[in-house]
């Protein structure tokens, strides 16, 4: 139970802690930017900062220790709540994109990485692919009050959300359609039918075969 990291003045307040999968890494959200702390060496190792108009709001590393190993940070904007996607090897941003008007008052991550769950203080429910920030599931109204915790199931089929409305509410996670592909053979496949409808309107087919459509 003693003191590993003992940091007084981090931050002026502090917001969300999450530790990196292996134990290695651990960070820190509250004002002014995110801090990156090697829990074994007990120092900051980086320091994650905004842009402009950003809050950070909450942290969590992706759960699949790898070289592909990311942290997600939620942020207010101006044009609502917003995640970054964050390389753990050169603690550089990948990406940003805002995914919801209402500010951000809950987040969490699946077992196995591949989603993430939003809560907001309308009560809505949001969950969002990791791989390109695309909200896959939304629930509007989920809660009457703003939600206040998240939990995603062992095989991150379903979350778990509360809220201070003193509800707790299960949602089956839906999964993404993967209809493009389909969508093209449908197009395709119509336009071959208009250019053999027109061939045979006009007398290009051959003799045989315009019989044999008509």
């Amino acid at each position: 139970m003693g003191n590993i990291l003992d940091q007084a003045n981090a931050h002026a307040s502090v917001k969300d802690l999450d530790f990196s999968p292996d134990g290695k890494f651990l960070a820190s959200v509250g004002s002014g930017p995110c801090r990156i702390w090697d829990v074994s060496k007990s120092t900051s190792v980086a320091s994650l900062t905004k842009e402009n108009d950003e809050i950070f709001g909450y942290c969590r590393f992706a759960p699949i220790n790898d070289e592909n190993q990311v942290l997600y940070i939620t942020t207010m904007r101006d044009q609502g709540g917003s995640i970054s996607k964050w390389s753990t090897t050169t603690w550089r941003r990948i990406k940003s994109k805002c995914i919801v008007r209402d500010p951000i008052c809950a987040f969490n991550i699946s077992p196995n990485g591949k989603l993430l769950a939003i809560g907001t203080i309308e009560g809505d429910v949001l969950v969002v692919s990791s791989n390109n920030l695309q909200v896959q599931n939304v629930v509007k109204k989920a809660h009457l009050g703003l939600v206040t915790t998240l939990k995603f199931s062992e095989d991150s089929r379903a979350l778990l959300s509360a809220s201070l409305d003193s509800r707790v509410r299960v949602t089956i996670i839906k999964e993404e359609k993967k209809s493009g592909l389909s969508l093209w053979i449908v197009i395709l496949v119509l336009l071959i039918a208009i250019a053999v409808y027109y061939a045979a309107s006009n007398g290009i087919l051959p003799l045989e075969l315009n019989s044999i459509l008509k």
